[in-house]
């Protein structure tokens, strides 16, 4: 094939790549995903099984950096659905422990109306009013 038929190509699965992905509803994000990582795990066996057969310097470091690439979106993807995978299990119940009751009662008891915790403190010397 020529190389203008190769950028035709490309240029084509990309724009149809994108159109599909942004079509794809929330809820299918995470079975899609989980499918994805499975694909990059082949693709990341690729790389190892072609890194044992290349002879090159430059090839050996474009397969190290696509490794690594490969690696961590593979992590990656597992690490995003597991996280969007625990948004739908269950919360555990916070136990019912019981608080400690404020002194002097609350509001409504047979004690009559909440105590004031604190009394007032006493107004400054000379602060009672009335010029002497």
């Amino acid at each position: 094939m020529s190389t203008i038929t190769e950028i035709a190509i490309l240029v084509l699965a990309a724009f149809v790549g994108f159109e599909v992905i942004s079509k794809v509803p929330n809820t299918l994000h995470t079975p899609l995903m989980s499918g994805t990582n499975a694909i990059h795990g082949i693709v990341l066996l690729g790389g190892l099984l072609t890194i044992a057969a290349s002879s090159g310097v430059l090839e050996k470091v474009l397969l190290v950096i696509a490794i690594m690439f490969g690696t961590i979106n593979i992590v990656g993807g597992f690490l995003v659905t597991d996280r969007m995978l625990g948004m739908f299990k269950k919360k555990p119940e916070p136990t019912a422990e019981a608080e400690p009751e404020p002194e002097g009662g609350t509001a409504g008891e047979a004690g009559g109306p909440k105590a004031e915790a604190e009394p007032e403190p006493d107004p400054p010397a000379g602060a009672e009013g009335g010029g002497q």
